[in-house]
């Protein structure tokens, strides 16, 4: 199906650094000439998204876009689903922020000319979300790529305080966070009927495939299977080992070493029972230390404009 109605960009003008403000010319450009009704609405702090998405006049046939990075991206699902409309709304991605890691996956390019198209020719399909209670988010917070627990959120606190492009950022950030080879803590994962305990590493909890750049967490995942990926793991007795499983991340392939496994499932719950959990969902820290985690999938939660 086609989407003919208007199209809601909200742009978050420091994504990328600050040159997705410069990318909003050229988007206006492009939507005067489709001869679409639109309408350029630029975020001014976090969480500005959500609550511009939240109290839009949108239709059913209204397009909402992310214009941004993963960030903007998790802020205007959240304001779309929070809406509890009878129908899912319509969500559009112009990738132009620093990571654009969930865009990576259904296809959608950082360029800004081709991302246009993609969004104006508005072929849709589905798009399950994920719903994380615990933490900092004790009401719940949705999420449409993924969460990071351990060594991965750890990674991602360092990465966000150097000044370079995301998927170096992130390298660094693993090169730092292996060499300080932290006690990871013991966790118990229940997914659907399974458990599993464990002195977890990493686990990340996906939606979509990659995260930080360059790091495909969910190598197999899909957007609209009304399930999420679980990829984890386990304690390694040195940091070679740990290093040659983050190789693999690279490419997708970790499922080939030893202590990794995957699976995937509607619903999981984590209790850490010695230590305490780093995790993030979408970017957004959800804890630092905390002991519990609900984590749900929401099917076709929303309907997603892609090639």
């Amino acid at each position: 199906m086609t989407q003919t109605g208007k199209i809601w960009i909200i742009l978050n003008p420091t994504a990328g650094k600050g040159k997705a403000d410069k990318q909003a010319p050229k988007i206006e450009k492009i939507l005067r000439g489709s001869g679409r009704s639109f309408q350029i609405i630029k975020t001014e702090s976090p969480g500005h998204a959500l609550n511009i998405v939240r109290d839009l006049p949108i239709n059913d046939n209204d397009i909402t876009v992310a214009a941004g990075g993963d960030g903007t991206c998790n802020e205007v699902a959240n304001g779309l689903i929070i809406r509890q409309a009878k129908v899912p709304p319509v969500f559009g991605i112009i990738p132009i922020g620093r990571g654009n890691d969930f865009s990576a996956t259904p296809g959608i390019p950082d360029d800004v000319d081709t991302a246009m198209q993609i969004l104006l020719k508005g072929n849709e399909k589905p798009l399950d979300a994920g719903f994380v209670k615990g933490g900092f988010f004790q009401e719940g917070r949705y999420f449409i790529n993924g969460i990071g627990i351990g060594f991965d959120t750890k990674v991602g606190f360092e990465a966000a305080k150097m000044k370079i492009k995301s998927g170096i950022s992130y390298a660094l950030g693993a090169i730092i966070t292996v060499a300080r080879y932290e006690p990871s803590p013991v966790l118990r994962i229940r997914f659907d009927e399974n458990e599993v305990t464990l002195q977890a590493v990493l686990v990340s909890i996906v939606n979509g495939r990659r995260m930080g750049g360059s790091f495909y967490m969910g190598p197999d995942a899909i957007l609209d299977d009304g399930l999420l990926d679980i990829c984890y793991v386990q304690h390694q007795s040195s940091r070679m080992k740990l290093l040659k499983i983050l190789s693999h991340y690279t490419k997708g392939t970790q499922g080939q070493c030893e202590g990794v496994n995957f699976n995937r499932a509607l619903r999981f719950h984590l209790t850490a029972l010695e230590g305490g959990m780093a995790a993030h969902c979408d970017g957004e820290t959800v804890c630092c230390d905390g002991k519990e985690l609900e984590i749900n999938c929401i099917p076709k939660a929303l309907r997603l404009i892609g090639p």
